[in-house]
């Protein structure tokens, strides 16, 4: 497979991005996703963070009450991220190595999220 067949980050990743403030409850964060159809929002934070439905869930198992619980308590911080011009090959290489279903794609500032699903997509 030559260089120009590969497909990189910014054919795939999800624009515009979605995002939400840590100060933002659980359940806000939630309702969000749930109406974008998505699974993950970047929190807008420095160092960058970002909360999926799996953080979601993890609270929601651990009895917490996401109508009280903030973004900021349940977020992952310092994320990997990839830039748009990365090939997707290597975008699944670090998904399997991280453990990690949603990768924020920077290009200075925050440009897009790309996904497990978007691998997927491409592979099928």
């Amino acid at each position: 497979m030559s260089t120009d067949d590969r497909t990189r980050v910014k054919e795939m990743m999800s624009t515009p991005l979605k995002t939400i403030s840590p100060e933002a409850t659980v359940t806000e964060a939630a309702e969000v996703m749930r109406e974008n159809e998505i699974s993950a929002l970047v929190v807008t934070t420095s160092p960058r963070a970002i909360i999926s439905s799996s953080d979601v869930l993890e609270a929601a198992a651990n009895g917490l009450d996401p109508t009280e619980l903030q973004v900021s308590d349940v977020m992952t911080t310092d994320v990997e991220t990839v830039t748009p011009d990365l090939y997707m090959e290597e975008v699944a290489a670090m998904m399997t190595t991280f453990g990690i279903k949603h990768l924020p794609v920077v290009d200075g500032d925050y440009v897009g999220m790309v996904s497990s699903t978007d691998v997927t997509a491409l592979l099928s």
